[in-house]
């Protein structure tokens, strides 16, 4: 025998190709067998798994419980060949009403809590179906839905439940394939069957129809939806969208005119403890400056204390800030994309979805009533034999007495079936007595008339719609709004009214000195530094390095660079790393590219103007509120190119404008000759034989040019030769002018 044949086949294959292939079936075996839903019943294959094995242990709703173990166990062992912990998990989450809507599964024992608590180990802990899984079930021995083998091929499992509830919709599902993923929130279940039965009356409803019937999710931790309405049909109409879902809360009055916010309702999938956890973290680093205090006081009810700062706090905007910085208010995303009847994964529009549950239902009528209808042709089969038996009594037990193969005898006499024949053969003594005869024959009335009505269904469509509008009328009076559990949670608010925050109330405003060394390291001190004394006496720098800015502001005021680059790039004050270390590098903050450094670092004023120039000699006057930048990427105020770079960038503040080349040539002109931009190249400012632009300012004419060297001030009024048009070249400056070429 050669190694070739003891093996088996070898076939060379390039590499790719072997990749491929069996990274694809790992891909359709995750998709179809593991993360995604069956839009028919709204399970993955382990919760359907899971379902069916309490089921085939009795474990009906008003039976008794049994281990969780044990439930485990046999699902792993017969129908599910993977590990107890992910079967557990699931089976945990189904018992757990803060995390599914309509819980399948009636633990008993420590199933877990909303703060994250993790559920007690599966010997501990015990379960049983609930209603709505039994109406999932419902049916699934009357021939409702194809069975296929199980792994190891001992046994059969469902392919999907009959499912008479619209779980899919009810419940939501998420999970994470291979290439796709899948999220859909839980909605109310009554809700979900008044936009059925109108979808029956009316095939051809649209989205917007429908969502007049669902509005919007209901989640089991209730909550206020805060979405558009647009929004909302939007996203149902092509089955992808998110929806804004807040915390409910009230405030309790304290008297004099104090009070305190109480959280009774916190966003699905959010843990109580996370979330007062990272309350508590902002509150410390002091980004929540009218929060004073928050604690937990939940016992059976969710219950968070929110303490204002002060009485005089807006309710409206201290949540406002919390629901900014906090999972207070979180995005719920959908995407509705579930495996069809044909087991082909696509992203379903809202009423694609309901469609498809309605198509299933009526399937399982059609197979339901179908098994019902042979049973009773089985069962008219065998009465048929009855009545001949209790007709030829004495002869029947006379043949049965006398023959040693009295089977084939009464087919022969009477012409009856195999079947009725074995069924009067397995009669009791007890049943040939007068009164069951009249049962019988009473009995054979009844399943006739059962048997035409039953016909009669097959052949009539509209009779068979019908019949599931009744079965969805019958589920919504089970579990609609007039039970406990199918009342509405999640309340519709529409989107909220815009609250104006200032920065002040997100930070708290505390003094600050930014320092931004020669190097680029930049960090803020607390407080503001002493004008009158040395700033190096406090701070050091790193060996080589030296001051650059020192600028005294507030923890609330937003820092704008200006770079060689042209571009303005913003930094929030209370984002600089603090202490008295030498900083961070500002290029770690901001998008500022290696060949360029800052020309001008201030605190932003709203309302002001800049006056912004490059080394050419080209300028423009800019509004600072114009040139706030919202990412690290910065904004573009001053085009540049080649080798010009930005150069001067001063306030605005006056009527004139004084430039100084490096020639040594001073222009004064009116500022109103320079044009108010938002970006540009600018317009020439001085023109120069040689060199280009050392410095500009804005000043006020009529108190004169005032420059500054060393310590030494000086004021220039008399500037008549100075003054000209601009674009013009200048003339040297007045005797005394600082020789540093700068005016400060």
């Amino acid at each position: 025998m050669t190694e070739a044949s003891a093996i088996g086949e070898i076939r060379p294959t390039p590499l790719t190709e072997a990749l491929s292939e069996r990274y694809l079936t790992y891909a359709l075996s995750t998709i179809m067998t593991r993360s995604l839903p069956d839009v028919r019943d709204g399970l993955k294959p382990v919760h359907r798994r899971l379902l069916h094995a309490m089921r085939q242990l009795r474990l009906d709703p008003g039976a008794g419980f049994k281990k969780c173990a044990r439930v485990v166990g046999d699902v792993i062992g017969k129908y599910h060949p993977h590990g107890d912990a992910a079967v557990y998990d699931a089976l945990v989450r189904l018992a757990q009403d803060f995390a599914v809507r309509y819980p399948l599964v009636d633990g008993q024992g420590n199933f877990g809590n909303i703060d994250g608590d993790n559920a007690a180990a599966m010997r501990y802990t015990e379960a049983r179906l609930t209603e709505v899984a039994g109406a999932l079930l419902e049916g699934i021995d009357e021939d409702a839905v194809d069975f296929r083998p199980t792994y190891d091929g001992e046994d059969e499992e469902p392919i999907v439940l009959p499912a008479n509830f619209p779980n899919l919709l009810a419940n939501g599902v998420t999970g994470i394939a291979v290439g796709m993923a899948t999220s859909i929130p839980p909605h109310n279940a009554g809700e979900i069957c008044d936009a059925l039965r109108h979808l029956i009356k009316h095939p051809k409803a649209t989205v917007a129809k429908l969502v007049e019937f669902m509005p919007g999710p209901d989640f089991p931790t209730g909550g206020v939806l805060v979405e558009p309405r647009a929004n909302i049909i939007e996203a149902y109409r092509g089955g992808r969208g998110s929806f804004r879902l807040r915390a409910r809360w009230h405030t309790e009055d304290l008297g004099r005119g104090q009070y305190r916010i109480v959280v009774t309702e916190i966003p699905y999938q959010v843990h109580k403890a996370r979330l007062v956890e990272k309350i508590a973290e902002l509150l410390a680093v002091r980004k929540l400056a009218m929060l004073a205090d928050v604690r937990d006081e939940s016992a059976a009810e969710l219950r968070v204390v929110l303490e204002p700062k002060s009485r005089t706090v807006e309710p409206a905007m201290l949540m406002e800030s919390l629901f900014r910085q906090t999972e207070l208010e979180t995005r719920i995303s959908l995407n509705m994309n579930v495996l069809d009847a044909g087991q082909t994964p696509r992203v379903m529009a809202l009423d694609e979805v309901l469609r498809a549950f309605l198509d299933h239902r009526h399937a399982v009528l059609v197979r339901r009533t179908r098994h019902r209808l042979a049973r009773i042709e089985r069962r008219l089969e065998i009465l048929s034999g009855y009545i001949i038996a209790f007709a030829n009594l004495d002869e029947v037990i006379a043949i049965i007495r006398k023959e040693d193969a009295p089977k084939g005898v009464l087919m022969k006499r009477w012409g009856l079936t195999e079947v009725q024949a074995d069924s009067i053969l397995n009669m009791r003594l007890r049943t040939l007595r007068r009164l069951e005869e009249v049962a019988i024959g009473k009995e054979l009335k009844e399943i006739e008339v059962e048997r035409a009505a039953l016909k009669k269904l097959l052949a009539d469509e509209g009779k068979r719609w019908r019949a599931v509008a009744d079965e969805i009328k019958a589920v919504k009076r089970r579990f609609g709004p007039d039970t406990e559990l199918g009342r509405r949670r999640t309340e519709l608010g529409g989107p909220p009214p815009e609250v104006v925050i200032p920065l002040e109330a997100m930070v708290e405003r505390e003094p600050a000195t930014v320092i931004c060394s020669e190097k680029g390291w930049i960090r803020a001190l607390k407080g503001h530094l002493d004008e009158s004394s040395d700033p190096s006496d406090k701070v050091k720098y790193k060996e080589g390095d030296k001051a650059r800015f020192l600028i005294r502001a507030e923890t609330t005021d937003k820092l704008v660079i200006f770079a060689t680059n042209g571009r303005c790039y913003t930094i929030g004050v209370d984002k600089l790393p603090r202490g008295r270390g030498q900083g961070e590098p500002l290029r770690l903050m901001i998008d500022l590219p290696n060949d360029h450094e800052a020309v001008a670092m201030f605190v932003h004023r709203p309302g002001s103007k800049l006056l912004v120039a490059a080394s050419d000699g080209r300028g423009l006057v800019v509004a600072e509120d114009e040139i706030i930048a919202q990412t690290r990427s910065g904004k573009q105020v001053l085009n540049v190119s080649g080798d010009v770079e930005a150069q001067v960038c001063v306030p605005a503040e006056g009527d004139a404008v004084a430039v100084l080349g490096e020639n040594r040539k001073l222009l004064i002109f009116k500022l109103a000759e320079v044009p108010r931009r938002s970006r540009g190249r600018g317009v020439i400012l001085q023109r120069y034989a040689k060199g280009g632009l050392a410095d500009a300012r804005v000043f006020t004419l009529s108190e004169g040019l005032a420059t500054r060297s060393g310590e030494r001030t000086r004021t220039f009024t008399e500037l008549g030769p100075w003054i000209g048009r601009r674009a013009n070249a200048g003339r040297l400056p007045p005797s005394g002018f600082p020789r540093s070429n700068r005016f400060n």
